[in-house]
This record gives structure tokens, C-alpha cells and sequence, in this order.
């Protein structure tokens, strides 16, 4: 009788580490949860970061592949013109409010 208890409490003593181990315990339902959350916080952003790649791909393929790509960036940034082209910049008085045609500058991207 006295060996059937002992055997039922260490059975009962070791139901109760593997409970703890499961719920609260390294590999536990806590850290499963945790590791979740970190997993989808990455996935997010790498798809941010994919968009960014994939444009800047695009971007690097219209440089590569056309001459129009090119040439809109010198006239923007760098305020080149085309030879026998002409260049007019058209200046407000000072008291004058600009409206949003008035500006003729390029704007930087």
C-alpha cells in the first residue's frame, strides 16, 4: 500500500512538471505564441522590403533599357536641355501668389 502511494505521488509530481513545462517552460505554449508574433512581424517586413527591391528592379531595368528613363532624370536632376533646345524659366514679381502652374522648377523624387 505504501509503495502504491509513493508511485501515485511521483506520477502526480511528474504530471505536474510536464503541465508546467508545456504551458510555461522554453517550447512552452507562451514562447510558441511569442515566436508567432515575431514570425509575422518579419513576414511584414519582408513584404516591404520586397516592394522596395521590386521597384528599385523596375527603376534599375528602365535605366538599362531605355534612353527616355535617362534622359528625364538629367532634365530633372540635373537641369540638362537637348542641344538647339531652348531653355526659359519664367520668374513672379515679388508681390505676385504663385499658383501651382508657376513653378517650373523639377521637384526632387
Amino acid at each position: 500500500m505504501r509503495g502504491l502511494r509513493l508511485l501515485l505521488l511521483a506520477l502526480a509530481g511528474l504530471l505536474v512538471f510536464l503541465q508546467y513545462r508545456l504551458w510555461v517552460g522554453e517550447g512552452g505554449s507562451r514562447s510558441v505564441a511569442r515566436l508567432q508574433q515575431q514570425v509575422q512581424q518579419q513576414a511584414h517586413e519582408n513584404q516591404g522590403m520586397q516592394q522596395r527591391n521590386d521597384a528599385l528592379a523596375a527603376e534599375v531595368e528602365d535605366l538599362k533599357s531605355g534612353e527616355a528613363a535617362v534622359e528625364e532624370r538629367a532634365r530633372s536632376e540635373l537641369g540638362m536641355i537637348k542641344p538647339g533646345e531652348t531653355f526659359y524659366r519664367v520668374v513672379e514679381p515679388e508681390g505676385a501668389a504663385p499658383g501651382p502652374e508657376a513653378n517650373t522648377e523639377p521637384k526632387p523624387e
